[in-house]
This record gives C-alpha cells, sequence and structure tokens, in this order.
C-alpha cells in the first residue's frame, strides 16, 4: 500500500494530538522534501530519519504533540530551537506569524534553508548558534519550541519569552526526558503539564553541558 501524509495524521490521532489545525500542517507538509535521499522509502513512517552528525529528526507524531501544546492561532511570533532537516520548521511555519529557527549545525541550517526555499516558506528566519542563548535580537517571542533535552530551561530562553507566552521542551539529563509545557509567569515559568514522555538528544551549548549524559541521539516517545 502507497504510504502518504495520512499516515502521519493517523499517527499522530493516536498519540492524542486532536488539534486540527496542526493535523491540516502535517497532511500538507511534504516530508520527503526535508529527507534525505536513503531515508526517503520510509519518509512516512512515524519514526526519526538521520541527518548527519549523529543527529535524527523528531518522530513526526511527536512534532505534532509538542506543536498542538503551544496552541498557536496563527499570528505568533515563534522561535525554534533545533532546526534539524527543517521539517518540523515548516510545520510551525504553517501555524505561526513567522519563526526563527536556531541550528548548532551550520550545515543543516543551510540545507534546511534551501528546502524550506524551494517549498516556498518564505516566513521562517534560520540562524546558526548556541540554542540555548536564543536569539535575543529579534525576542520577544509569543512561543518557544525546544527540540533538545536539558536539566532545566535556559534562562536566556526564559527572558526572551513574552509573559503569557508557551514554552514546551523536554526536560532530563537527554535520553529519557519529559515533554513539558510551560507558561511565561512574571519573571518565570510555570509548569502547566508534562505532554509527553520521549527521548531527545541533550541540548548543545557552549557553557551548559554538565549534568548532560551522552550516549544514542533519538527524538522520539517513549
Amino acid at each position: 500500500m502507497h504510504s502518504g501524509p495520512e499516515d502521519l495524521v493517523r499517527a499522530a490521532r493516536r498519540a492524542g494530538v486532536s488539534d486540527e489545525r496542526v493535523l491540516t500542517a502535517l497532511r500538507a507538509t511534504p516530508r520527503e522534501a526535508f529527507a534525505p535521499l536513503e531515508d526517503r522509502r520510509a519518509v512516512y513512517d512515524d519514526a526519526p530519519l538521520w541527518i548527519g552528525h549523529g543527529q535524527v529528526t523528531t518522530q513526526p507524531s511527536l512534532s505534532a504533540l509538542m506543536l498542538e501544546g503551544l496552541a498557536l492561532v496563527g499570528d505568533e511570533h515563534v522561535l525554534e530551537v533545533g532546526t534539524g532537516a527543517g521539517f518540523q520548521t515548516a510545520l510551525l511555519a504553517a501555524l505561526a506569524g513567522d519563526v526563527v529557527s536556531i541550528e548548532w549545525w551550520a550545515d543543516l541550517s543551510e540545507l534546511a534553508g534551501r528546502v524550506l526555499d524551494a517549498e516556498g516558506v518564505g516566513n521562517v528566519e534560520l540562524v546558526v548558534g548556541d540554542g540555548s542563548r536564543g536569539v535575543p535580537e529579534r525576542a520577544p517571542y509569543d512561543a518557544v519550541l525546544v527540540s533538545a533535552a536539558a536539566l532545566e530551561v535556559p534562562a536566556a530562553l526564559v527572558e526572551q519569552l513574552r509573559p503569557g507566552g508557551r514554552l514546551v521542551q523536554p526536560i532530563g539529563p537527554g535520553g529519557d526526558e519529559q515533554v513539558v509545557l510551560f507558561e511565561r509567569a512574571g519573571s518565570g515559568l510555570r509548569r502547566i503539564d508534562v505532554l509527553v514522555l520521549a527521548r531527545f538528544v541533550p541540548m548543545r551549548s557552549r557553557d551548559q553541558q554538565r549534568g548532560l549524559r551522552g550516549g544514542r541521539e533519538y527524538f522520539g516517545l517513549l
């Protein structure tokens, strides 16, 4: 049987996603455009894809759960930490007003940019750098989506989120996380909910690596 975007929509529904805007974005965004050539046969499996540097993309149903947690309505200014191959970036761009996406690896950011341009996604600004520091010159953000694990939300990301804004991040040592939804309240964050348990790569940072363990880098549901 031929597989396609509807397979990812069904997987997201099975994972508990009910936001029709998220499901519509998943249906309309061609994952094969963002997939390495050697992985395109499995592009509509609900599974991560290897993209180099020991990295994999986030499992589509997991991306959908995280996006649903942000509760975007279409006009938000959003920060994404971890561009990867750009598929999740494209989903964010379909759901928000504009997206600033920061990636540690310059070649991944460049490749994602080429694909996003080819797909006509024009409301995205790509940045190469340390995601734990965010992109302060473009702050404040209405929402922040972090696709890497840390023991706590980096202070810079909290500061760059507007009051009342939502942030979703995997919290844990790397490889065994709670994906947590937060809301900016006063000078800090208020923990709203644990969306799902999952495995994520530890966040790469020039000054916040202590306490994270290594291991196989995998972005998927537990």
